[in-house]
């Protein structure tokens, strides 16, 4: 794929990351009682109805800000697609709140994905309904064997050996001031995309850690990036569904601000990706080796 944005960019939207709004705020020193006005800043949640050859799949609540790399990312996370290569086109629209049947100051976004017959014809045959949300569920799931849990081995990269613990403190340290919108707002994840030397290319944000990570992985994808040396790094905690995701692409690394699940660790382990977690300068937890 072009190393160009497929289609329209979020940033033509109407409907920017963050808004503004009045707020009362209690109890700080020298404040009255009864508080004082100010205007605050919040992350934008908006519904994204991710739409594939003209089938409604899945919605998910993003920030809207990087739609076509989401989409991409999310359709090549959950195996969707094979590769970029499979994704024909991306249009992103956003919608008034009347035209998308929501409630009144609650906009959307309808982002079309054109994939190849072969693609569409295996999201057919195991297509299931989903409502995202922020904190990831399995929602639509019928049974266990559907969740997915056994992606295939991360091969094996000699140069892996070199994301140490410096490597990885340097790309954590430089996530904070590259998440501009969490700078703001407070409330955003962010995903970033970190070479052997522990600098960071790509730094995408969003309301939700796994959205974070799609928008970064489509990133990486549409610039024909996957496969390149270097991992992924994380401000939230190490769960399944990141360590799945990062499987999914081939990613050898994740390291992650908070602390993984058990779940996480085990897929890690399973899958043969070196999972750090607490990363906290000057300390970090190596959970698994890859």
């Amino acid at each position: 794929m072009s190393s160009e944005p497929i289609h329209s960019s979020a940033a033509e939207f109407d409907i920017p990351p963050l808004a503004q709004l009045g707020v009362q705020v209690f109890g700080e020193p020298g404040l009255p009682p009864q508080g004082q006005l100010r205007e605050d800043t919040l992350a934008a949640e908006v519904p994204v109805a991710l739409v594939f050859n003209g089938l409604s799949h899945a919605v998910m609540m993003a920030t809207p800000q990087g739609v076509e790399d989401f989409a991409l990312g999310f359709a090549l996370s959950e195996g969707i697609l094979d590769s970029a290569t499979d994704c024909r086109g991306i249009e992103a629209t956003a919608l008034a709140a009347a035209d998308a049947g929501l409630p009144e100051g609650m906009p959307g976004i309808e982002v079309q994905i054109e994939i190849s017959t072969r693609a569409f014809e295996r999201l057919k045959g195991r297509r299931r309904s989903l409502a995202g949300r922020t904190g990831c569920g399995v929602c639509g799931v019928e049974s266990f064997a559907a969740l997915d849990l056994s992606p295939p081995r991360v091969p094996a990269h000699p140069w892996a050996a070199q994301i140490d613990l410096p490597v990885v403190l340097q790309a954590i340290e430089g996530l904070r001031a590259q998440q501009a919108l969490n700078a703001r707002a407070g409330a955003l994840h962010a995903a970033g995309w970190a070479g052997l030397d522990g600098a960071l290319s790509d730094v995408l944000e969003d309301v939700g850690r796994h959205n974070a990570l799609d928008k970064l992985l489509g990133r990486l994808a549409r610039t024909g990036r996957l496969g390149q040396p270097g991992f992924v790094v994380m401000t939230s905690r190490g769960s399944h569904e990141l360590v799945r995701k990062c499987t999914q692409l081939g990613v050898p690394a994740l390291a992650t601000v908070s602390a993984p699940t058990a779940m996480g660790v085990q897929m890690a382990r399973l899958c043969g990706i070196a999972l750090w977690g607490l990363c906290r300068p000057p300390r970090a937890v190596r959970y698994t080796a890859g």
